[in-house]
């Protein structure tokens, strides 16, 4: 048995769950808000504030849950966004790690509420997964010396062999 309406997935946010909805609607064109359901007397939370707010970016399905500091997002999950030029990418990559975002390593950026992303160039996976082991294994090496990924240096470094 299978859900005929796919899935949605939950991010778990200490009390900033209608921000960083407002903010992935800023940062991905395609997408909507949806039902915010809020606190009532019966708590957990205080009374009138958001608990859940559903968004959609890209066609993909979010809930926003206001559940506390418990869970912080850690790098084990992340959102692949695999871009369809060089601007895409640019435009992803800055988007996500200015106003407080980070770097890291391979394209992983982490955006201002704590959520990885991994922003992906056309021709990265490509290269790192290519039938000869000697070019994958060199676009790899090159990728792993990286932040933003740089599919050209990527392509020589595969291509020196």
């Amino acid at each position: 048995m299978s859900s005929s309406s796919g899935f949605t997935t939950c991010l778990w946010f200490d009390g900033n769950a209608e921000a960083a909805a407002d903010y992935y609607l800023s940062v991905f064109k395609d997408g909507k808000i949806g039902r915010i359901a809020r606190y009532t007397e019966a708590g957990p939370g205080p009374a009138g504030e958001v608990m859940v707010v559903e968004f959609e970016i890209n066609g993909q399905k979010f809930i926003g849950l206001n559940g506390g500091p418990q869970f912080p997002f850690t790098e084990a999950i992340s959102f692949q966004i695999h871009c369809a030029d060089e601007a895409e990418s640019d435009y992803y990559y800055d988007e996500l790690t200015k106003d407080g975002g980070q770097e890291s390593a391979c394209g992983w950026v982490k955006d201002r509420f704590g959520v990885s992303w991994q922003v992906i160039p056309p021709g990265a996976i490509d290269l790192i997964a290519d039938p000869d082991p000697g070019r994958a294994s060199r676009a790899t090496a090159a990728m792993m010396k990286m932040k933003k990924l740089d599919v050209a240096e990527m392509r020589r470094a595969a291509d020196a062999g």
